[in-house]
Parts: structure tokens; C-alpha cells; sequence
């Protein structure tokens, strides 16, 4: 294997996959595979599902290359999360499930961490009960606000990147932001929920 291939860019190892190297794109799934299949997986809540996704999402990131629709240059792992949300999109409305996800699937432990590791078992029981409680409050709020909570606060993107992901001006996303903080504190005091340990 060509060791020097790991150090190029995205943009360098999309211009080597379009002329013919294999490895270059083995690169860029290795490369990006967290960031994505983690964004997937904590919106449709279900590992063998995202696995699915994740692959349907680079057969299409793959297909468009070949076929030299790809134009984002420089960005293209936004380019990749765009792909896998519209796949993600496309799945729950063919399952007519946009406002009934279910909660019965354990929700992965995104939290797993070594910066939480100094936790004795009761503070980590009590961590726990907190994200399981921000959890359901997030899900209790409309798609669009609960959309751009998890890309935010669990898949780590800016507002810019939010924006372009979800074909929306910052402003917007930062209103929708705003409006769910608001319904999440309506929820926390109609349901007499304290976060605080």
C-alpha cells in the first residue's frame, strides 16, 4: 500500500480516484467513516440500519464521482454528510416515520470517552440519566429544531456547516437553535425535569 496517499488532501485523492486509483477512495472512507457513519447513526438510531446507509451513502458518493458530478472541491466531506442526510431523509419517508421514530432502540453511547473516564460508577449512572433525559427532550421537539440539535450538540457541526447541510440560511439554523432551547425548557418545566446532578 502507498503510504503517501494518506497524507493528500480530499480534493488530491478525488482527482486520483477519478483517474483510476482504487485507493484513494478506500482513503477517504477510512478517512471520513466516524464523522459519517456517527451523524447517521444518531438519527436513525439503529446500527444495522446507519451500516446500511453508510454503504448506500459512498455507492452514490462513488457513482457521482465517476461519473464527474462531484463540483464541492474542497469540501467534500460536507458533500458526503449532504448525500447521507438526503439518503436518511429518504428513508423515513418512505417509512412514514418522520414523526414516530422509535425510542425502543438503545441509543449508542456517543458519550464514550476517555475525557469522562474519571467517573466513579455513580457519577457515570447519573451522566447517564442525564443524556437519557436531554434525549427525550430533544425528541420531543419538532424536526427541525431536533435536526439541528443533534448536527450542533452530538455530531459537532458549526452553524455554517448546518446551514449548508440543511439547505438553509445561518440565520435560520440559528433561530431553529434558538426555538429549541426554548421548547426544551418549556418540556423541562412542564414535566418538573432538573438536568442538575
Amino acid at each position: 500500500m502507498d503510504l503517501s496517499i494518506k497524507h493528500l488532501s480530499d480534493n488530491e485523492l478525488v482527482e486520483q480516484f477519478i483517474s483510476g486509483n482504487q485507493q484513494a477512495i478506500d482513503t477517504l472512507i477510512r478517512r471520513h467513516r466516524k464523522r459519517v457513519f456517527g451523524y447517521i447513526l444518531l438519527l436513525v438510531k439503529n446500527h444495522t440500519l446507519a451500516e446500511d446507509i453508510f454503504q448506500d451513502t459512498f455507492v452514490k458518493v462513488i457513482q457521482s464521482l465517476q461519473k464527474r458530478k462531484y463540483t464541492d472541491n474542497g469540501r467534500f466531506v460536507s458533500w458526503v454528510m449532504r448525500i447521507a442526510h438526503n439518503l436518511i431523509i429518504d428513508h423515513f419517508r418512505r417509512e412514514k416515520q418522520l414523526n414516530t421514530v422509535s425510542n425502543e432502540s438503545t441509543p449508542v453511547d456517543i458519550f464514550n470517552s476517555s475525557r469522562f473516564s474519571d467517573k466513579n460508577v455513580e457519577e457515570h449512572i447519573v451522566y447517564d440519566q442525564i443524556l437519557s433525559e436531554v434525549r427525550v427532550l430533544v425528541d420531543c421537539l419538532p424536526d427541525e429544531q431536533k435536526e439541528v440539535v443533534l448536527l450542533r450538540h452530538y455530531a459537532g457541526l458549526s452553524f455554517k456547516e448546518i446551514a449548508e447541510q440543511t439547505n438553509v440560511s445561518i440565520n435560520t439554523a440559528l433561530g431553529r437553535m434558538r426555538y429549541a432551547l426554548i421548547n426544551m425548557r418549556k418540556i423541562m418545566e412542564e414535566r418538573n425535569i432538573c438536568l442538575s446532578k
